[in-house]
């Protein structure tokens, strides 16, 4: 491994989804899945939901191909130290930590993740950063997305198959409560409808257009926030109710409440998914080697 003594990063969050971040423009850190974890512990670690390595697009094996359209890259990495597609809140602490260190300013960005490019809009005076999300893959009424199921603590309920870059099992409950202290990955079935993992939305209704949720993510256990699952579960619930952007020609704009706060996700009628939120920077420091050793 390449590291060195003294190695930055920044603490940052998103709805209290919260991330070590580590600038690394040129891609020298070699950074493994035993120090992504030893980084994330909560104990004997700096404490994350995951890291955000900021690299260059040019510098990344992964990422030269979008180098042309987005000079950053987001090497995201799960809590555990596997390798991420895509995570949503992540993008906008991101957004906003090149911000902080002078590499973007209000307006418009592109960054570069493992679900493609992603386009960014950084509001003025530190407001909020809204982000792109792509379309959502949907799996449609009669697919097999209806054979799957999920459950909790002996209760089972059905769940809406959505892909953000990333997948989604949305479950529809009737208390937020009833998905349990989410400690271990809940069971979903048939395991083969994900066979690389799946973040697991429990979701309640709290008014017209406005919904709350529970996320266990894969990698990380339950977190306070999940950008891709807000977006996972607005469209889902849209559906539900029976709201499709594409089929009415009209966007239309959900509140989606996580335990870190709230987001606002819209679906224009293109089926391009917008995200906004909150990012901030709360600390910033060196990392002891020991740590990346």
């Amino acid at each position: 491994m390449t590291s060195a003594p003294g190695v930055p990063f920044l603490k940052g969050h998103g709805t209290e989804n919260d991330f070590v971040i580590i600038p690394d423009p040129d891609g020298t850190l070699d950074l493994s899945p035993e120090a992504v974890a030893r980084l994330c512990d909560r104990r004997a670690g700096i404490g994350g939901d995951g890291v955000l390595r900021v690299v260059r697009s040019a510098a990344h094996p992964e990422a030269r191909s979008m180098a042309a359209e987005a000079e950053w890259f987001m090497d995201y990495r799960n809590s555990d130290g596997s390798v991420a597609e895509m995570c949503g809140n992540g993008t906008r602490v991101f957004a906003r930590y090149l911000e902080r260190a002078g590499l973007a300013g209000p307006g418009d960005l592109a960054i570069a993740t493992r679900a493609g490019v992603r386009k960014i809009h950084i509001a003025k005076d530190g407001g909020g950063i809204t982000t792109g999300m792509g379309a959502a893959e949907l799996a449609e009424p009669g697919g097999e997305g209806d054979a799957i199921s999920v459950t909790v603590g002996g209760n089972t309920w059905p769940v809406r198959k959505v892909g953000m870059g990333n997948p989604h099992a949305v479950a529809f409950v009737s208390d937020l409560a009833d998905a349990g202290p989410l400690l271990e990955s809940p069971e979903v079935r048939p395991a083969a409808a994900y066979p690389d993992g799946v973040n697991v939305e429990f979701v309640v209704p709290r008014g017209p257009r406005h919904v709350a949720l529970r996320v266990h993510e894969r990698g990380a256990g339950e977190t306070r926030s999940c950008g891709t699952g807000a977006c996972a579960v607005m469209v889902a619930a849209a559906r539900r109710d029976g709201v499709d952007p594409r089929r009415d020609g009209a966007a239309v704009t959900y509140t989606v409440d996580v335990p870190g706060g709230r987001l606002e996700i819209t679906e224009r009628a293109d089926g391009e998914i917008e995200m906004t939120g909150p990012a901030e920077i709360v600390a910033e420091g060196t990392i002891a080697p020991e740590l990346l050793a």
